[in-house]
């Protein structure tokens, strides 16, 4: 961990340069996911040419590498620096909720940086921060991932123990932060299914469950990445209370939500994932 954190005290200028070159090594010498990647980006946009789909493919490497520097830069990096190079537009639209001691659901997507995204609104944001996590399997980065998102006070909810901090946790202002896109790959999971980047897709259909029982407003931000080493997120909200318990109009606003921002920017999203497996490919489940 000493190393880990010696590295992370490095300059931008220094982790950049470590960037580039995992981007030559991961790109051109082991490959890595690269048949998955080059099959999720053509089944996303048939109708893209070879040469566009090649274009995008090298830009998602060199922004999935400028991630992991990135994020190896929570451990030390101060809310100064981070609040200059992750910044969030229209930020009334929170406020007016904070005015009324409403707290939000606050929804993200695996678009580059959402680690920055979490911690900066730890301090951007005028509520206290929980997040919905799944522990990663290797320990060593499920340790420095919690590290990170939790530096500057984020409250770290485990996904199984969501409806149980959900409600010993209503009476505090707080915005509970969740990646909403990731694959629902236990067979436990309940499930959204939708076309989504012209693909039958499943998502959690426990985001909504989320919504419906908290009733709080649901906000998503769309990330976009100005230039190397700064974000914007903008804020859209996707769901007003009160919820129809059967209803999912939330997280199908969502859902839209995250295709246009991946549209919008095709490089800044996370194609190395498994994302469209298909042996959960099923009818939404009530």
């Amino acid at each position: 961990m000493f190393l880990i954190r010696l590295l992370s005290r490095l300059p931008f200028s220094a982790l950049y340069l470590i960037s580039d070159f995992s981007f030559l090594v991961a790109y051109h010498l082991i490959r890595y996911r690269r048949k998955l990647v080059h099959k999720n980006l053509t089944n996303s946009f048939p109708e893209k040419s070879p040469e566009e789909i090649r274009r995008i493919e090298k830009q998602f490497y060199r922004n999935l590498c400028d991630y992991a520097v990135e994020t190896l830069k929570l451990l030390t990096i101060s809310k100064e620096e981070l609040g200059k190079r992750m910044r969030f537009e229209n930020p009334e639209v929170l406020e007016n909720f904070a005015s009324q001691n409403q707290s939000i659901i606050f929804l993200a997507s695996h678009h580059f940086n959402w680690e920055w995204s979490l911690v900066a609104a730890c301090f951007a944001f005028p509520f206290s921060i929980d997040f919905v996590y799944q522990p990663v399997n290797n320990e060593f980065f499920d340790r420095i991932l919690m590290l990170c998102r939790t530096r500057f006070g984020a409250y770290p909810i485990r996904r199984e123990d969501v409806a149980r901090e959900m409600v010993k946790r209503k009476n505090i202002l707080r915005g509970v932060a969740t990646v909403a896109d990731q694959y629902p790959g236990y067979k436990k999971d309940k499930k959204f299914a939708t076309r989504f980047l012209n693909q039958d897709t499943v998502f959690f259909l426990g985001t909504n469950s989320m919504a419906t029982l908290s009733q709080y407003p649901a906000v998503y931000y769309a990330l976009k990445k100005t230039r190397r080493g700064y974000y914007v997120g903008t804020p859209h909200v996707v769901g007003l209370p009160p919820y129809d318990k059967s209803g999912t109009i939330m997280l199908e606003n969502y859902i839209r939500e995250v295709e246009k921002t991946i549209r919008e920017d095709p490089a800044g999203w996370l194609w190395s994932h498994k994302r469209w497996k298909k042996r959960h490919i099923k009818k939404s489940e009530p």
